[in-house]
């Protein structure tokens, strides 16, 4: 088998190719490293090509010949889609219809494409199951739904079987701290530094953390497992408070950076948990990760990336 994985470069992608190529995948890499980083996939058997999902010539040549597209490139974050709006639906609308497409015109046959948690907008009931309501609060909401939505209906009209994942919070080996990035890597930072944690409001709002390998996994199920087009929620089935992952990841790390405590930011969730059996009873996805053993083997790579840096 053939693949393509656009953003393979990039913190989840990278992690899918090196388990691909484990299992004899051949792969080929589209990523603009715009967030991304040549080093996660440099000593690896990769084909890679530089460029943007929006260069739709680009894309078609990087589809020719491949038997799965697993679309990973992204715009990421509320926050970033805040900032630059026009930019995330460049990239998340035009950037997925564009794969799409030149995976019609090449006659592939299945893409796993990467969607969002975010597309739920506020949260109605606990857990959240993929017929929850739709309603995203932010630009980068509405781009993930509206790819996911684009990506359905070429499933509906063409030969194509389309797999949609709803990530939760990912969290993992080659997961670097930006200023839109998750709340583990933001820790993770500030442990490292022995500088304060930041919680916004009084920490005992929850979240579904789910470790790459399992995420990395998902896609595998998706593009092996899978029947027919769907959408699946992806995380761990489990929530933890900020203020135990905060404390975990103090005593882990032994760092005596202080907690320290901010109003709550408006549009925050408060309670966050997937529904996962749909990906249990139909991809046999099991998640095995468990979150102490994710964040001890997250923090010892943090910290030794951290070095190679300095």
């Amino acid at each position: 088998m053939k693949a393509l994985v656009t953003g393979g470069a990039g913190f989840i992608g990278s992690n899918l190719v090196q388990y691909l190529i484990k299992n004899g995948v051949s792969i080929r890499v589209l990523d603009d490293l715009s967030t991304g980083y040549q080093k996660n996939v440099k000593d690896l058997d990769v084909e890679f090509v530089f460029g943007d999902v929006c260069d739709s010539s680009l894309v078609k040549k990087a589809i020719e010949g491949v038997d799965v597209v697993f679309h990973l490139a992204a715009s990421v974050g509320r926050q970033k889609s805040l900032n630059d709006p026009r930019r995330d639906a460049e990239v998340n609308m035009i950037g997925t219809t564009n794969v799409l497409e030149a995976a019609r015109q090449a006659g592939v046959r299945r893409i796993v494409n990467t969607s969002s948690a975010a597309i739920f907008g506020e949260l109605l009931t606990m857990p959240i199951a993929e017929d929850h309501p739709l309603n995203p609060d932010s630009p980068y909401g509405v781009s993930k739904l509206a790819a996911e939505k684009q990506a359905l209906c070429f499933s509906d009209l063409y030969d194509l079987t389309v797999v949609c994942l709803r990530y939760f919070n990912v969290y993992g080996i080659n997961q670097r701290f930006d200023a839109y990035g998750n709340v583990i890597p933001i820790f993770a930072d500030r442990l490292y530094k022995r500088l304060p944690i930041t919680i916004y409001g009084d920490g005992e709002q929850t979240r579904d953390f789910i470790n790459v390998t399992d995420v990395v996994m998902a896609n595998y199920l998706a593009a092996t497992v899978a029947k027919q087009s769907g959408v699946y929620n992806i995380g761990s089935g489990l929530s933890i408070t900020i203020n135990h992952l905060a404390k975990m990841m103090k005593d882990i790390s032994g760092s005596d950076s202080s907690i320290e405590y901010a109003p709550m930011r408006p549009a925050d969730v408060r309670h966050c948990r997937a529904e996962i059996s749909k990906a249990k009873n139909n991809l046999k996805f099991s998640p095995n990760v468990k979150i102490e053993d994710g964040l001890v083997e997250y923090l010892k790579w943090f910290e030794e990336d951290r070095k190679v840096i300095e």
